[in-house]
Formats: structure tokens, C-alpha cells, sequence
């Protein structure tokens, strides 16, 4: 069975930066594909970004040049960082992991707020 468990959600002002992370236990990590989703409230949970087992990242349009993915293998944990943040960024952040055989794996999630 699978783990996931984010952390390092927060408060923080517009304009500034956080680093979240997943760290992973119980599977495969270095064989999985691991992306962050967000959900803010009251709409639909959105893909954000994806890294592969090689390492190859892709981002959603909204974050893209502003958040950058990556995992540590040795660590089993996976990273988002996130600048030049705005308001509508707020949400509950989640990671999930797709192992090989192509099951899914979801974190509880972390929350994320921006404001002052």
C-alpha cells in the first residue's frame, strides 16, 4: 500500500514563495510517475504539474514559469516549488503517484493560502 503525505502548506503573502512536499512510502517511487493536483474551494480538483520516472516535467498553463516540479529518489519524495504567488493560487494542494501497473495513489492533501 502506497503513502503519500504532503507538507509544507501555509499562509503566504502575494508575491512569495513556498516549496511543498510529498514524501512517499510503501511503493515503487522511483518506478512512479508523480504529479501535484490543486483544489480551491468550491471547484473542481486541477491538474498542475507532472514529472516522469526520467525526470521530464510539464505544467499547466496557469503555473508555468513560476512553479518548478521535481522528486529526489533517494529520498523517495517529491517537490513543488512555487513563486511569485497570487491570490487564486489559494487551494488545497495534493500529490499522486501512478506506479507502474498504472494504479493510483492520492496524499490527504496540504493547504495553501494567499493573502495578506
Amino acid at each position: 500500500q502506497v503513502q503519500l503525505v504532503e507538507s509544507g502548506g501555509h499562509l503566504v503573502q502575494p508575491g512569495g514563495s513556498l516549496i511543498l512536499s510529498c514524501a512517499a512510502s510503501g511503493g515503487n517511487f522511483r518506478g512512479s510517475v508523480m504529479a501535484w493536483y490543486r483544489q480551491a474551494p468550491g471547484k473542481d480538483r486541477d491538474w498542475v504539474a507532472r514529472i516522469t520516472t526520467g525526470g521530464v516535467t510539464t505544467y499547466a498553463d496557469f503555473v508555468k514559469d513560476r512553479f518548478i516540479i521535481s522528486r529526489d529518489n533517494a529520498k523517495n519524495t517529491m517537490y513543488l516549488q512555487m513563486n511569485s504567488l497570487k491570490p487564486e493560487d489559494t487551494a488545497v494542494y495534493y500529490c499522486k503517484a501512478t506506479l507502474p501497473e498504472g494504479t493510483h495513489y492520492w496524499g490527504q492533501g496540504t493547504v495553501v493560502t494567499i493573502g495578506s
